[in-house]
């Protein structure tokens, strides 16, 4: 799925069982969620930018070659049979890959009047999360309702999203607590989007005010819609669950651009930041030698 064409249309829902039950938690560890990391925070790919002519087994060997040791999915497995699973687990065991998120969720957040088919997107695909020991599930808010108030849409989806955190409540995948992780998408790459705005988002995780629900910053999508990245960083760190890499213009390596990706990733070292940095760019060249030397990039630059 092409995470463009995702986050502009966003309307399914996933075939799944009963989450099965799993150990309660107290609160979220701020512990990496990663292994096998050489910066101080994990480094993942999300897929959907690379390898997409190339079968997802091959996919996850390009994405290892490259050096990384985590992945980001956008609903790849919705169509995958049983024998589809156990080909991409074995895979990715074998490379020694985790899944660390995913997405693909095609009901939103700012409408109410979808909150119940959200809901039983989200119950039937925690199952499909388990099975792939995927711990992380990205929301969206969705476009803009006609007629509805700004307000009345956050707070739609701060009640989307503490309903969320009712199924989730305390319940972890392979060890890890399950996350639920709201996006801000820029409204250059969709006009109609409701969250353009980082500022937004976090007033929102923090009306939530649940330690399993945590923003997704994406620098790329801030830069074009408001800029001054780090102050926001920095005044919020402990909401931010996940950051996305890629470069304006264009969405391509980080360093290409006019973002100072050698100071966010310092910073994000600084703040003490130990969950994923995926990168989410469009390689222009050979995608194995972009996404090595933007894994070689932060490495160095988060060395503090």
């Amino acid at each position: 799925m092409n995470r463009r064409t995702f986050t502009r249309a966003a309307g399914g829902i996933l075939a799944g069982s009963m989450f099965p039950a799993r150990a309660v938690m107290a609160e979220v560890p701020s512990a990496p969620v990663a292994s096998g990391a050489e910066a101080p925070f994990g480094l993942s790919v999300m897929l959907w930018t690379v390898f997409r002519d190339l079968p997802f087994e091959q996919r996850l060997e390009k994405v290892a070659a490259a050096g990384y040791t985590n992945v980001e999915l956008v609903g790849e497995y919705e169509k995958w049979s049983e024998p589809d699973f156990a080909r991409a687990n074995a895979k990715r065991k074998e490379l020694g890959i985790t899944f660390d998120c995913t997405a693909g969720l095609k009901h939103n957040l700012c409408n109410p009047n979808e909150r119940d088919s959200l809901l039983a997107e989200f119950r039937q695909t925690l199952p499909i999360m388990q099975k792939l020991d995927c711990p992380a599930m990205i929301f969206l808010s969705g476009n803009s309702v006609p007629g509805m108030s700004v307000q009345a849409q956050q707070q739609s989806c701060i009640d989307g999203l503490k309903s969320a955190a009712k199924l989730i409540d305390g319940e972890k995948i392979n060890g890890e607590p399950i996350r639920v992780l709201l996006e801000n998408i820029d409204p250059e790459e969709n006009p109609k989007y409701f969250l353009t705005s980082v500022a937004m988002g976090f007033e929102i995780v923090k009306a939530v005010n649940h330690s399993q629900v945590q923003f997704l910053y994406d620098f790329f999508h801030e830069q074009i819609a408001e800029g001054n990245l780090i102050e926001k960083l920095e005044k919020n760190i402990q909401h931010v669950g996940l950051v996305h890499i890629a470069d304006v213009p264009g969405r391509h390596q980080p360093g290409t651009g006019e973002i100072n990706y050698k100071n966010i990733f310092r910073k994000l070292a600084e703040l003490k930041y130990r969950r994923i940095a995926a990168m989410e760019f469009l390689p222009i060249g050979d995608p194995i030698a972009e996404l090595r030397a933007a894994r070689q990039f932060a490495m160095q630059s988060a060395k503090i």
